[in-house]
């Protein structure tokens, strides 16, 4: 029990000491990052009733469980709902934060909040469905939850910054985490559709998850990459403020 446990949380946990680690030049305090971690578990429970709620309506469109259905499932009632109700914890908390003081912020604050859901998450698959889950979970599915939410918290922390523009990168970041939510879903799922297993195997599918999987894990490794120089620029920009009123 507690050696699966500790494989549902360690994934979780390595991921934000590494975001954490990449933020060198003004680091957050921890009472934000823990309320934030928090807020993304407590985020698990509107996407839980979303998908609760919706699923049967989708049911009933779609009975025989055809690729529009898991289209519509992946892209609209999971990463909807899960990317919805990261990004409201992000919007409504993080963002409004006295802490939230350079683009990089975004990108922390973000991955806190996709971590405490990811964990959460986690620890139900691990717990219900044994070692295995846990460790294929390990490398793909929260990993995932993590990039993500850098490409989230990338667009948010340019809003912060750039008022005039802030609604487009918003959106953009909300719409750039919920496409690569969908597409990683979307290929998995369709492992259950009778129609698709007629004309392709399980392994083309998993491979095209892993496309989406590489695509949302190499933009969000660029992006970090990004706020760390604009954070860099930020800090000797201050710094050499400073030096002037001396």
């Amino acid at each position: 029990m507690l050696s699966l446990l500790a494989l549902a949380i360690a994934p979780g946990a390595a991921i934000t000491i590494y975001v954490y680690s990449r933020d060198k030049y003004d680091r957050e305090p921890l009472k934000p990052l823990l309320i934030s971690f928090l807020l993304g578990m407590v985020a698990t429970a509107p996407a839980i009733l979303i998908q609760t709620l919706l699923k049967p309506v989708l049911f009933v469109q779609f009975p025989n469980f055809d690729i529009w259905y898991y289209f519509l499932l992946a892209f609209i009632i999971v990463a909807w709902s899960e990317e919805g109700s990261k990004y409201l914890m992000l919007r409504l908390y993080a963002y409004r934060n006295p802490a939230f003081n350079e683009p990089f912020d975004g990108i922390i604050y973000s991955v806190m909040i996709s971590m405490g859901f990811a964990t959460l998450e986690n620890i139900g698959y691990v717990l219900n469905y044994g070692f295995t889950t846990g460790l294929i979970r390990m490398f793909l599915s929260v990993p995932s939850h993590g990039a993500f939410a850098v490409l989230m918290g990338y667009h948010v922390g340019l809003a912060k910054f750039d008022k005039p523009h802030a609604i487009i990168h918003m959106a953009k970041g909300f719409l750039l985490a919920a496409f690569f939510h969908g597409a990683f879903d979307f290929f998995l799922l369709l492992q259950n559709s009778t129609q698709v297993k007629k004309y392709v195997s399980n392994w083309p599918l998993i491979a095209c998850a892993l496309v989406a999987w590489y695509f949302a894990i190499r933009m969000s490794i660029r992006s970090i990459r990004l706020h760390e120089e604009l954070s860099k620029q930020q800090h000797q920009k201050n710094n050499e403020t400073i030096a002037e009123e001396v």
